[in-house]
Formats: structure tokens, C-alpha cells, sequence
């Protein structure tokens, strides 16, 4: 029971470095790129005066500005400038400043783009968002990795790497994270409650990502984790559900969303149908109709109705964002954590001639109730707080990030930050939640680190006007 793919293939992503890229699409997609990503040929006519519409012209007074600036340079900075890295990065100053999600990757960085969504690369295991001050914010630890072993969290800053500070506009500030299987790389980490930066020391290995995780928490209760969206996320998910259902279907799944940075759209569109028996599950819209989709759910529910609950915190993102929010929408799960990241903008791929590409945002995503996710992330119905000691006041969210993608007029962003929700006690309460509405007799003792929230959330809320 897989959906049925349209033409447009999108990958959701928080960093633009590190994200994960597709490898060959399914038996059942239409022919894409290896990212996975909407990809539009550069048009024939690339003369400016040659369009036709007057949004496609480019002012000559601003081109006469650029060439002012760039003659200036030549002739007058200090040292030569080669005239390539010169274009290079005037190329990329065009996206620099638009979101932090538009970026330029030369040929070797779309090449490692790609490389990594395959789920096997050589590094340290770390999704990464890019700074616009050039730092890089840890959004989550991949399990069992270099990084996690070493002590990076989530919400850690890393403001240097071997000894060399990060600065603005660097396309890859994450590249020297990779490296020989065995060699150390050492990194400078800001941390919120730690007065001075220090150093920690990772060991690069080969990341074999294994994205999806599962056990029986009980008799009749399964768990499936999901650490990111990778290729072959869907078909692992659809392997561990049926192997915790080969002896008998199982009364309920918790579904651990948490830190779960994104990846590829098609996996948690897959996903979603799998526990969808009908209804819509993501849309995309945007000023080009390259940008517009509807992913709608085929006939047929894995679980056979079971009861489902879906744990989220302040690191789910993109992908993790419009699983959750598919399932909300449609009644088929209990979303219980802290607001989600919010990261619900569309990028889609340009290749050009050169080998190079660009990664441009293009669009908006869309909950099944019709409203954005971007800046505002997935409330969930009970809201969960870390246990005491865990609370990291760092604000992790699109909605803190400089340069972001605005919410939709009308809606209220700023400081509604969700927390990372590390540790087993979330699970345990999940759980309790989870056998409850399986119709189990439990007597269910509320933590004090457990409410319901406040309001509903984005997915859910009937708007008061445009969202």
C-alpha cells in the first residue's frame, strides 16, 4: 500500500549542508534527480531581455551597481581576486540573505548532499542548521554516533571546528566534520548554562544510519522509532511493523518522532499512508505552480485501527512535522511532547550546467486542516516538560532563527519555542496514555511534567481569518 507519488519529489530539511538527499526513487515514483527535491532545467534563453514578463527582467541600474562594485574590487582590493571566486561569491550573496534554507552547493557539496541520504557516509552523525553568523546549531544527534557518544546536544552551538572559527557566509561550514574513518576532529562548543566555550573531540566513523528502530514496550504495545527520513525509511517502518505484528496485531504504537530533524518528504508521506485509511496528508503551495501538490492517502491502515500516539519535541522537523501533523489532522493519533521546530518550507533543486546546483525555497507546507507549519510548528494535545536537570533554555525553533520564512499573516510566532524531550520518561507516559485509550484498566497517576496544552495547536485550530 504505497500513496501515490505526483511528479513533484520534495525533500524537507533543517540544514542545508547536512540535510539528507535521495538516492534512486521507488518502483512506484516518477523519474526525479538524486535529491529528491523538485528539479527545473535552467531555461534555454538565458538573455534577460529576451523575457517576456516584466517580473523576469532584471534593472539595469541594479546591474550597472553590481559591475561598479565588482570593478572596484578588481582594480582596488588590496590583493588580486580571482575573478571565479570572485562570481562565486557574489552568486552566492543572491541567496544569502533570503532564508536560511536557499543555499548554493558547488558540485562536491551536492555530491555529499546526496551522499548522505543514501544513509551511509563517513562523519560524525550530526544535523546540523547553519547560522547565518556562520555557527552551527546542533538540532539532533544522530543515535548511537560520533557526536552523541562524544556529548553534543541538542541546541549545542558550534562556533569552531579544528581550531578554526566559523564565519559568515561560508557555503559549508559543516564540511570539515567529515573525513577519514578513525581521524579526530575536534569542535568548539557553546552551551546555555556553561560560562566558556569548550572543546570536545569526535572520532569520524562510517554513519550507517539506521533510521528506524522498534521493540514491544508490553505484551500488545509496540514502539517504532524514526531518528530521520531516508530512503529506505518507508520500507524499513513497514518491515518492524509487521515483524511486532507477526504473532498477533498489536493493540496500540507509540510513534517516537523526537529530534527527528526531517530528511526526505516521500518517506513520511509513505509512512503517514500506511496508517491512513483515506484523507490528505501534506499539500505545498507557492507562486510557480512547480511549488503546488496534494499527497492524498490510499485505502488500507497497518495498524487496522489500533490505537496510535506520536511523540514529538522542540527538535522534530520538516518531514517529522507533516508526519505528525498528517496523523493529528486526520484523528488518527494522539500528538503528545513540546511544540514542534516549524519548519514547513518547500526547497526545490536547480541543477546547472556547471555540476552546481541550487536549493531554493519555493513553497509552503500544509497540515490536511489547511495551515502552515512554517514558524509555528506542531502543538501537541498534551505537552510534556523535560524532568529536572534535562531543561535547556537555548530556544530551538524556525521562529528563532535570523532571516526566517515569516508565518502567514494573522499568526503568532516569537516566543513560543518548544523543549528537546531527552530520556525515557516520555515514553513511559506515552505509554500509560497508549493502553488507556487501548481500553486497558490502568490507573493513570499525571506527572507533574505533563498538561494539556493551552491552546490547540496550528494544525488543528480553526483560523480567525488567513494563517
Amino acid at each position: 500500500m504505497r500513496v501515490k507519488l505526483l511528479s513533484l519529489l520534495l525533500l524537507l530539511v533543517v540544514q542545508p549542508s547536512l540535510a539528507l538527499a535521495q538516492s534512486q526513487p521507488g518502483p512506484d515514483a516518477p523519474a526525479a534527480g538524486p535529491d529528491d527535491l523538485a528539479q527545473q532545467e535552467a531555461p534555454q534563453d538565458e538573455d534577460p531581455d529576451a523575457m517576456d514578463t516584466a517580473s523576469a527582467k532584471v534593472p539595469l541600474d541594479e546591474i550597472r551597481r553590481y559591475v561598479t562594485v565588482y570593478n572596484a574590487i578588481k582594480q582596488a582590493y588590496v590583493d588580486p581576486v580571482d575573478d571565479h571566486k570572485l562570481m562565486q561569491s557574489a552568486v552566492r550573496g543572491l541567496l544569502l540573505d533570503l532564508d536560511p534554507h536557499s543555499a548554493y552547493l558547488e558540485k562536491a557539496e551536492a555530491e555529499d548532499f546526496d551522499e548522505q541520504t543514501r544513509g551511509t557516509y563517513d562523519g560524525v552523525g550530526v544535523q546540523l542548521q547553519q547560522l547565518p553568523d556562520g555557527a552551527l546549531r546542533v538540532v539532533a544527534p544522530l543515535d548511537d554516533s560520533p557526536a552523541e557518544k562524544a556529548g553534543l546536544r541538542s541546541g549545542d552551538r558550534i562556533i569552531a571546528i579544528d581550531g578554526k572559527l566559523l564565519g559568515k557566509g561560508q557555503a559549508d561550514a559543516s564540511a570539515p566534520l567529515r573525513g577519514k574513518v578513525g581521524s579526530k576532529v575536534v569542535v568548539k562548543v557553546v552551551r546555555q548554562g556553561v560560562k566558556a566555550p569548550f572543546d570536545l573531540t569526535l572520532v569520524r566513523d562510517t554513519i550507517r544510519a539506521a533510521s528506524v528502530r522498534s521493540k514491544l514496550l508490553e505484551p500488545g504495545f509496540g514502539y517504532i522509532r524514526i531518528s530521520s527520513f531516508q530512503a529506505s525509511t518507508a520500507a524499513d517502518f513497514v518491515k518492524q511493523l509487521d515483524a511486532l505484528q507477526k504473532a498477533a496485531p498489536l493493540r496500540g504504537l507509540l510513534l517516537d518522532l523526537r529530534s527527528n530533524p526531517g530528511g526526505l518528504l516521500v518517506g513520511a508521506v509513505q509512512i503517514a499512508d500506511e496508517l491512513l485509511d483515506k484523507g490528505e496528508i501534506v499539500s505545498t503551495k507557492g507562486r510557480e505552480s512547480i511549488g503546488n501538490s496534494r499527497y492524498e492517502a490510499t485505502p488500507g491502515d497497518r495498524l487496522h485501527g489500533a490505537p496510535l500516539i506520536v511523540l514529538v519535541d522542540a527538535g522534530s522537523a520538516s518531514a517529522a512535522e507533516v508526519l505528525a501533523g498528517a496523523l493529528h489532522d486526520n484523528k488518527r493519533a494522539l500528538v503528545l511532547g513540546s511544540r514542534t521546530f516549524g519548519k514547513g518550507s518547500v526547497q526545490t533543486l536547480l541543477p546547472l550546467e556547471n555540476g552546481d546546483s541550487v536549493k531554493l525555497t519555493t513553497a509552503r507546507y500544509y497540515t490536511p486542516g489547511g495551515h502552515s507549519i512554517q514558524a509555528l510548528g506542531i502543538e501537541p494535545d498534551v505537552v510534556l516538560h523535560p524532568q529536572a536537570g534535562q531543561r535547556r533554555p537555548t530556544p530551538i525553533s524556525e521562529a528563532e532563527l535570523p532571516g526566517h520564512l515569516a508565518a502567514e499573516s494573522g499568526a503568532m510566532e516569537g516566543d513560543n519555542a518548544g523543549e528537546v524531550l531527552p530520556g525515557t520518561q516520555p515514553i513511559d507516559v506515552a505509554l500509560l496514555e497508549l493502553k488507556k485509550r487501548a481500553g486497558v484498566n490502568v490507573e493513570v497517576i499525571k506527572p507533574a511534567s505533563a498538561k494539556p496544552a493551552a491552546a490547540k495547536s496550528a494544525a488543528t485550530a480553526k483560523p480567525a481569518g488567513k494563517r
